[in-house]
């Protein structure tokens, strides 16, 4: 049985005074707060539903659901030092563990690996071996569930990083690099090896891969397509330097660029294969530069060929041309500030290219980010929100939420990053940029 137990701990989340002042870590304060009130008690524990208006709206994906107040809330912890954010993140895990034995699904935005990663965190903030064991279940689900074709495995005909074999051997190769999870590693290759088997060679160009066996568009950047099947391939070869996974890495990459519209100095890809989808140009996370030069950096980093650090910048250059976060909204943007299609993912790519090359406009690029995200939160005395637009194509639907992509754990994350950069914070297993 659920019941709703909005303001179960509300008094207990105010600004800590370790936080520090400024109006970043203040909002990300007051997003905790909002998110206190939405949750829902469990019999293992406290869930979250991404819509508060909706209390039906609770599950387990790291892109909207449970995970996403977990992660926050382990980060709001380490940040203040506050008890009771520790307290919200371990009852939201030990939820988390509940669930495993009715997961349907292997991914890591949308599936199990992402709950996966998410108790893992939570144990190594913790220590709690209870936790380090649900990794270690997510991973044998993970081993029972894959299905061996051709010459790898694969757990459904998805290849993305949001719900296919990328995103899910990325955790597992998390997995064994964090938690030393036995046998994570060597599932990871296998899904490698099939990855590799379902990219269609375009002569002249490179390889390419498709989102999954039924979706008749191609979606090249990083959140559905060849950008993130490619930089998972890249990791790969990073861990066992095997030479097939970066051939095939570089291939892919390579195929990006010969798509990609390059004046000015800057790199964009086009959302999609359809004709009205070459004419429309993402800048966010999911399906722009800011996603897709993860996979350029990762190049860079198993290569050492600063040509790939050259289109990293590129990527960034586009996003710079555009005008920052005060431009009009063009097409690939509307009302949106969330960490998978909006200007906070925008101000994270800033923040990792500060860190990476050292230039200062990109940290002041990252700062108007955040002012823009501040200057629209909704606040009260219920916390702070932010109302906004998930699909570009439904922009009369405004809702506030509470996950990690589209809601307000994922902003209040990305705002106590901004207020420290220096701080540790959590990298999520498809990120190569430093912290």
């Amino acid at each position: 049985m659920i019941r709703a137990a909005g303001l179960l701990l509300v008094g207990l989340l105010c600004v800590p005074a370790g936080a520090g002042t400024n109006e970043a870590s203040q909002a990300a304060a007051g997003a905790a707060r909002w998110i206190a009130a939405s949750e829902v008690l469990t019999k293992d524990g406290i869930a979250w539903p991404s819509d508060p208006a909706d209390p039906k709206s609770v599950d387990t994906s790291l892109y909207a659901g449970t995970p996403g107040p977990v992660l926050f809330f382990l980060e709001l912890h380490r940040a203040t030092g506050d008890a009771a954010y520790l307290a919200m993140a371990r009852r939201g895990a030990d939820a988390l563990l509940a669930s495993i034995p009715t997961e349907r699904e292997a991914g890591l935005y949308v599936g199990i690996a992402g709950i996966g990663f998410t108790l893992g965190e939570t144990y190594l903030v913790t220590r709690d071996a209870k936790y380090r064991d649900g990794v270690l279940q997510t991973v044998r689900w993970l081993q029972e569930h894959a299905q061996k074709i051709g010459r790898g495995v694969q757990w459904n005909d998805t290849t993305d990083i949001i719900a296919g074999s990328s995103g899910t051997g990325l955790f597992l190769l998390w997995a064994a690099r964090e938690l030393d999870v036995p046998d994570a590693s060597d599932l990871a290759v296998q899904a490698a090896k099939r990855l590799i088997e379902r990219g269609h060679t375009e002569p002249q160009r490179g390889i390419k891969w498709m989102t999954d066996l039924t979706f008749p568009n191609e979606m090249p950047n990083f959140s559905h397509g060849t950008a993130g099947v490619a930089y998972f391939l890249a990791t790969v070869y990073r861990q066992t330097h095997d030479a097939p996974f970066l051939d095939a890495a570089l291939a892919g990459a390579r195929y990006l660029l010969s798509i990609a519209e390059t004046r000015g100095d800057a790199c964009l890809i086009y959302h999609d294969g359809s004709p009205a989808g070459k004419g429309v140009y993402y800048l966010s996370w999911c399906h722009g530069p800011a996603g897709t030069a993860r996979l350029f950096y990762r190049l860079f980093q198993v290569t050492n060929d600063r040509q790939w650090l050259e289109w990293t910048r590129k990527s960034a250059r586009a996003l710079v041309a555009n005008g920052g976060p005060e431009r009009v909204v063009t097409p690939g943007e509307w009302d949106n500030v969330g960490a998978c299609c909006g200007v906070a993912a925008e101000g994270a790519f800033f923040l990792a290219m500060n860190r990476i090359t050292g230039e200062r406009q990109y940290l002041e690029l990252a700062n108007k980010a955040a002012a823009y995200v501040l200057s629209r939160a909704v606040r009260d005395d219920r916390g702070v929100r932010w109302v906004q637009a998930e699909h570009r194509v439904k922009p009369e639907l405004r809702v506030a939420q509470t996950g990690y992509m589209q809601g307000a754990s994922g902003i209040g994350m990305w705002l106590l990053h901004v207020s420290d950069p220096t701080r540790q914070a959590i990298v999520l297993p498809d990120n190569p940029f430093p912290f």
